[in-house]
């Protein structure tokens, strides 16, 4: 009876196995870049930046019709987490939409429009940049760890609705997210999001909103956006504004140009960025170079307040 109870249950484990089997793959990027800051009082001379990730990915369909995939990133410059980065479930149907338990590198609905129209020139400026300067930040919406992001299933061609939650954190409460986005007109991309910001601080606690409005014309793509962060204390509140203009001359090269400013509620003085960018794609290999200036980067008038950057690298992904 033992034997034989055994081997009905190893051919049951191995019916389910073959039910369930899913498909496991890895992909990587790797990239190497050299830049340098200067000014007129400060001159960081050139470095070197290098980066290197591996992301594991699998999954498959149940018997239920609900398909469970799992994504683990590995990335040597992940800090104290480090070398385990971003990890995520996901789990999605036709009925239910898509739900992503992220446990670390999570998006909120405002973060997952991605970056400014220009592509965040301000962050490569953030922090101290250069003597006695502090460059000023924008704020923080990504998701926290074990955050939860949701794709409703499809209303209507072209539209898309989002949702997002964040956790309750240490003497903060928890915060939802909401967003909408829209491709019905050809060429033509709308993205509005809202989003809580709960810093546990009444101060710089409020909401963040967001809008993205980009439209292709030819070789032509036209983006703007606006990030904007409410605050208790209106001395604590930031704006955002990017605009971007890409010209695709080929199917490997183009090049863009854009602006950014970033408004805080405590100064007169607006941060102000640009950059030209030209980029070279074949393959998996891009090659891109840039020149990016930076005025006022800590919202001050100082000379040593204006800062430019170059950088030339090579991205890889396979």
């Amino acid at each position: 009876m033992k034997k034989i109870g055994l081997t009905a249950l190893a051919a049951s484990l191995v019916s389910v196995s073959a039910a369930n089997a899913g498909s496991m793959s890895i992909s990587g990027a790797a990239s190497v870049g050299i830049g340098g800051y200067s000014s007129d009082t400060h001159n960081a001379g050139t470095s070197f930046t290098m980066g290197n990730q591996f992301t594991v990915s699998g999954g498959g369909e149940l018997d239920n019709g609900l398909n469970v995939s799992l994504s683990y990133q590995l990335d040597n410059a992940a800090g104290e987490s480090g070398p385990f980065d971003d990890h995520s479930i996901t789990i999605s149907s036709d009925e239910i939409g898509t739900i992503k338990f992220s446990g670390h590198g999570g998006s909120s609905a405002t973060s997952a429009m991605d970056a400014t129209a220009a592509g965040d020139i301000w962050d490569g400026f953030d922090g101290a940049v250069a003597t006695g300067v502090t460059g000023v930040t924008i704020g923080a919406s990504g998701g926290t760890n074990n955050s939860i992001f949701y794709t409703a299933p499809s209303l209507m061609d072209g539209l898309a609705i989002t949702a997002s939650y964040n956790p309750q954190g240490a003497q903060a409460e928890s915060e939802m997210g909401y967003g909408v986005a829209y491709t019905g007109v050809e060429g033509l991309t709308l993205k509005y999001a809202t989003m809580d910001e709960n810093t546990g601080t009444t101060g710089t606690s409020g909401d963040h909103t967001a809008w993205r409005a980009a439209y292709v014309v030819g070789p032509v793509t036209l983006t703007a956006t606006n990030n904007d962060y409410d605050m208790g204390t209106g001395t604590n509140d930031k704006e955002t504004s990017s605009y971007n203009i890409a010209y695709t001359l080929t199917d490997e090269i183009s090049i863009q140009y854009g602006t950014e400013s970033i408004d805080v509620g405590s100064s007169a003085t607006d941060a102000e960025y640009s950059a030209i960018v030209a980029s070279y794609t074949a393959g998996g290999m891009t090659i891109t170079a840039k020149m990016e200036g930076a005025d006022n980067v800590d919202n001050s008038t100082n000379a040593n307040a204006d800062v430019e950057y170059w950088f030339l690298g090579a991205a890889f992904a396979f």
